[in-house]
């Protein structure tokens, strides 16, 4: 009996399923037209679970700022080339622009000086953020983060500063 019991725990006895077998399946085939797998396809890519995007991530401040930083150089080029391509090409010109302002109410205005401003005084500030890490300094966590608030706040500054000048 001792050993009976001992075979039988080790999964060794007699009548003791495998642990193999326990997991397997029938396997069976179905014919089906190239609409039907292709439907069939599609139902079960349904069920799938979608894979993590940044939804899920926390936001850090270094993510955001990179982020920021390749948005407004991109703003500021085309705003920079659009105005330059129009005086080129001599659909306006520093009257038609200055009476064209002008005509905007003072919220409008203010609106639109915000609207360059920020972008321009966050991305420069950023710049010489770069440029410090590139020299070699604040190149650690520390670093990165205290350089980032630097940005912020010069940027909310020189920012207000453009902006009610």
């Amino acid at each position: 009996m001792l050993a009976r019991n001992t075979f039988s725990r080790l999964g060794l006895g007699l009548g003791v399923r495998s642990p193999i077998a326990s997991f397997s399946r029938s396997i069976f085939t179905v014919k089906a037209t190239p609409a039907e797998e292709n439907s069939i396809l599609v139902a079960q890519r349904k069920n799938r679970p979608v894979s993590p995007h940044l939804q899920i991530y926390e936001k850090q401040l270094t993510a955001v700022f990179s982020a920021l930083h390749r948005i407004t150089g991109v703003g500021l080029a085309v705003g920079f080339y659009a105005v330059t391509v129009s005086y080129a090409a001599g659909i306006v010109d520093s009257a038609s622009l200055l009476s064209l302002y002008s005509s905007i109410p003072v919220a409008g205005q203010y609106a639109l000086k915000a609207l360059a401003s920020f972008p321009f005084a966050f991305h420069a500030w950023n710049g010489v953020r770069h440029l410090i890490w590139d020299a070699g300094h604040e190149a650690n966590i520390k670093g990165v983060y205290r350089t980032g608030y630097a940005v912020l706040g010069l940027t909310i500054v020189s920012a207000l500063a453009l902006l009610f000048a």
